[in-house]
C-alpha cells in the first residue's frame, strides 16, 4: 500500500461495478486521477483483498474502500462500502445528492434498491450464468427471471422520468448505470426496456463515466482462471482473518 498523499484521496479499488461506482462519483465531481485522486488496485483474484493492511480500512474484506486525509473534522478518515462513500463525497462536495428532504430521500431509496436489490441479484446472475462451476438450471432461470424484473422497475421509473430521481442527475444513477453495463451478459434484452436503453446510452456518453469505467481495466484479466475463482468462490473466501 502506498504512502497517503496529503493531497490526494486514496480509492482501494477493482475493475468491478462497486469500483467504478467511485471512480464515476469522483470524476464527475471535478477530481481527477493521478491529480485529486490516486487508484490503487486491489486484485481480488490473487487475494489483496485479504491482506492485513487492507482489512484495517475494510474488514470485510471487500472493494472499494477510501481514505481521505481531509476527512470532515480536518483528519484522515476511511470508508468501505461503495453507497456509504458515495454519500460521503456527496456530502464533502455539495454535488448529486438533492438539497431539498423529498429529493435527498428519494436518491436514497433508489441507492438502497441498488444496493439490496440490483446488486445483489445481478452479482448472482452473474455467478450462475459465466462463473458457478456446473450449470444449475433453477438457478439461472431464478436469477435472470429476477434481473427482468429489476430492469422492468427501472423501465417502469425512467418512463416519465429522465433520470432515476425526476430530472436530476443524482447517485442513484452513478450507482445503477455500472451494474447494467454487462446486460447481455445477463439474459436481457435492451430492445424490451426502451425507457432504460435510453437513459443507458445516455449515462454511459457522460465524459466523465467514459473515463470512470476504463479506471484499472488494464489490470483486469478477461478471463478468469480457476485460482482467481477460489480466492472470489472458494474457501479463501471464508477463512477468519485478523487486521
Amino acid at each position: 500500500m502506498s504512502k497517503q498523499d496529503k493531497a490526494m484521496i486514496d480509492v482501494y479499488s477493482w475493475a468491478t461495478p462497486n469500483g467504478h461506482k467511485i471512480h464515476i462519483m469522483l470524476e464527475e465531481c471535478g477530481y481527477r486521477l493521478d491529480r485529486d485522486w490516486r487508484a490503487i488496485p486491489v486484485d481480488i483474484g490473487k487475494g489483496d483483498q485479504f491482506k492485513p493492511e487492507f482489512l484495517k480500512i475494510s474488514p470485510n474484506n471487500k472493494i472499494p474502500a477510501i481514505v481521505d486525509p481531509q476527512g470532515p473534522d480536518g483528519k484522515p478518515i476511511h470508508l468501505f462500502e461503495s453507497g456509504a462513500i458515495l454519500l460521503y463525497l456527496a456530502n464533502k462536495t455539495g454535488r448529486f445528492l438533492p438539497k431539498s428532504i423529498r429529493g435527498k430521500y428519494e436518491t436514497m431509496e433508489w441507492l438502497m434498491f441498488q444496493m439490496g436489490g440490483l446488486g445483489p441479484m445481478l452479482g448472482q446472475n452473474h455467478h450462475f450464468r459465466l462463473y458457478a462451476p456446473e450449470q444449475v438450471d433453477y438457478a439461472i432461470k431464478r436469477y435472470t427471471n429476477e434481473a427482468k424484473r429489476l430492469y422492468g422497475v427501472l423501465d417502469q421509473r425512467l418512463e416519465k422520468n429522465k433520470y432515476i430521481v425526476d430530472n436530476k442527475y443524482t447517485i442513484a444513477d452513478m450507482a445503477i448505470f455500472p451494474w447494467t453495463r454487462r446486460w447481455d451478459k445477463q439474459g436481457m434484452v435492451l430492445a424490451d426496456y426502451p425507457h432504460f436503453k435510453r437513459w443507458f446510452e445516455m449515462i454511459g456518453n457522460r465524459p466523465a463515466v467514459k473515463r470512470a469505467v476504463e479506471v484499472l481495466t488494464n489490470l483486469r484479466k478477461p478471463e478468469m482462471d480457476k485460482k482467481d475463482k477460489e480466492q472470489l468462490f472458494g474457501a479463501s473466501q471464508y477463512k477468519r482473518r485478523k487486521s
